[in-house]
């Protein structure tokens, strides 16, 4: 998110200073546009002192009435007021229930007044920074002109437009509200609505228009430049929604955002975060793990295009990595036969679950789990598809114990929170998604998982690992809420591990103890996942309860 400090210019200095103020002597032409002013009998003039937050109402009331410098002077105080050294005015001046700041600066960016213009997006910037306000200004009753007066700004290419998609995409890390910004379609008052895809003055075609029109090789810093890389920083975020990834597969904006990586003379190594090379990237992996939208992305040529970045190891080689397993990359196409991808996604998926991010590449909160899991599967699908029937070399690259234990991990800890009944569970509760994904990699991963001890042998570790996971795999496919595709994915992993039960399994093993370690720290039941077929209880009735003793005092007893 990006706020903005007051700008120190003469312009500015001169609108903060009121005619007459004392200290200073009227020049000539200022007395003389005072002579032609309309006598004040009604409106105090604005006043010389710092703004306070008493003055909101004054100040939106100039705004809304008054045109010109008196206008953008007013907007310039209101922009004062949540300025970086006024942080803590921003959720008052649009939670308290006290004014309505929002629509007032929206439509101040109709002004054809550039400075009004300009000072109600700065305004708007700030205000759009604290979580509280996003809601308000995304969903609440403000936003169709909120959003309505930053699309308009952008669509007819002012200067500020940068500035209105920095806004919109700030707004945008409330993932509440991706869904209804994206389909904001503006309609005359009286008339039917209209889709947004069929709809020129929609947020999305906007923004289509905007990297379409984009020179191939924008100037760094140039207006024009920084319209589009912000425009897809706020594409990045709204491309998080699968509903969205729908709209954005039917559109040229996969091709755009492919043509900036393409077009790009930086090495991926110089990419700084937040750039458009950055941002782009970030388009692509978002896009590429929604299948509405993977086809455009390959269609573009994406995989070509991204696949030397993967041999990067740092946050842009990760984002190609995932984003080349969305899209079905072969298994040779990644670097090192696979091991680094390998190495870093089931680190990202361990950083996860742990809470906390990697140092000098993202925080925690960047990637999602049910994206890191996806990209695993998708990965463990490409190792297993490149061994066929005739081995497991390719698996065996993805099936170290720690990763296969992580994949075991994300399942039982949903089951375990879907038992009401048990106590102790995980700190973090994966989703339905995530552990879809990790049952469907433990199925690709069964060649090498499976792969037997060398030489054969009998192991009791081996038996017991074997049947506590085919259990646990098994309660994961009855949990009301498991896919079909998950519950189909875990009923034959356990099948064919009850099947290999016989002989000492090496990386099941180990894999099988570091899940139990887990379980252990975490305080969750050992006994959850173990076998319940104990033995069966008889008493006196039965075959044989004719015998006389049966049902009397004596003390026979029957064998």
């Amino acid at each position: 998110m990006v706020s903005f400090r007051k700008k120190k210019s003469s312009k500015n200095l001169d609108t903060t200073t009121s005619k007459g103020a004392e200290g200073s002597t009227p020049s000539p032409s200022e007395k003389a546009t005072d002579d032609t002013r309309e006598p004040e009998t009604t409106k105090a003039p604005i006043p010389s002192r710092p703004p306070q937050m008493e003055d909101i109402p004054d100040l939106l009331e100039t705004m809304t009435t008054e045109k010109g410098e008196k206008s953008a002077a007013a907007t310039k105080r209101i922009y004062e007021l949540c300025d970086v050294g006024h942080k803590q005015n921003r959720v008052p001046m649009v939670c308290s229930g006290k004014y309505d700041v929002l629509t007032p600066l929206a439509q101040c960016l109709t002004q054809e007044s550039g400075d009004g213009r300009h000072l109600a997006c700065l305004a708007l910037n700030n205000l759009s920074i604290p979580t509280e306000n996003k809601r308000v200004m995304a969903l609440g009753p403000s936003s169709s002109a909120v959003i309505g007066g930053l699309c308009k700004v952008i669509a007819e290419d002012k200067q500020e437009s940068y500035l209105c998609c920095i806004c919109l995409m700030n707004l945008s890390f409330l993932e509440a509200s991706i869904t209804t910004m994206l389909q904001h379609s503006p309609v005359p008052d009286g008339s039917d609505s209209i889709a947004p895809l069929h709809n020129p003055e929609s947020l999305i075609r906007i923004l289509e228009k905007l990297l379409k029109n984009a020179p191939a090789v924008p100037k760094s810093g140039s207006g024009k430049s920084e319209g589009v890389r912000w425009a897809c920083g706020l594409i990045k975020n709204l491309a998080k929604s699968e509903e969205n990834a729908a709209l954005f597969g039917q559109t040229d904006i996969p091709k755009c955002v492919v043509g900036n990586i393409r077009n790009t003379t930086a090495p991926p190594s110089r990419w700084t975060s937040n750039s458009l090379e950055d941002f782009s990237l970030f388009v692509i992996l978002n896009l590429a793990q929604w299948p509405v939208s993977r086809q455009a992305l390959i269609d573009a040529g994406a995989v070509d295009v991204i696949k030397p970045i993967m041999a990067e190891g740092d946050l842009q080689g990760l984002k190609a990595t995932m984003a080349c397993a969305f899209l079905g990359a072969p298994w040779t196409d990644f670097p090192e036969g696979g091991s680094t991808a390998a190495k870093s996604i089931s680190e990202l998926m361990t950083n996860i679950i742990e809470k906390k991010g990697k140092d000098g590449q993202y925080a925690y909160g960047v990637f999602k789990l049910y994206t890191a899991t996806k990209s695993y599967r998708d990965l463990c699908y490409a190792a297993n598809s490149a061994d066929g029937d005739t081995g497991e070399s390719n698996t065996k690259v993805l099936a170290v114990p720690s990763a296969v234990a992580l994949c075991l991990q994300v399942v039982s800890d949903l089951v375990l929170a879907a038992d009401d009944e048990v106590n102790g569970g995980s700190k973090y509760v994966p989703d339905v998604k995530s552990a879809e994904y990790s049952a469907a990699a433990i199925t690709y991963m069964l060649p090498a998982i499976l792969q037997a001890g060398d030489p054969p042998r009998k192991s009791i570790q081996s038996e017991k690992a074997c049947g506590e996971i085919a259990t646990m795999l098994c309660q994961y496919a009855n949990l009301v809420g498991t896919s079909t595709q998950g519950k189909e994915s875990a009923l034959k992993a356990s099948e064919e591990i009850k099947a290999a039960c016989g002989s000492a399994r090496p990386i099941l093993e180990i894999s099988h103890e570091s899940w139990t370690q887990y379980r252990k720290r975490e305080g969750q039941p050992l006994d959850q996942f173990l076998s319940q077929e104990k033995g069966i209880e008889v008493d006196e009735t039965g075959p044989l309860d004719f015998l006389p003793c049966v049902n009397s005092e004596s003390q026979c007893s029957i064998f």
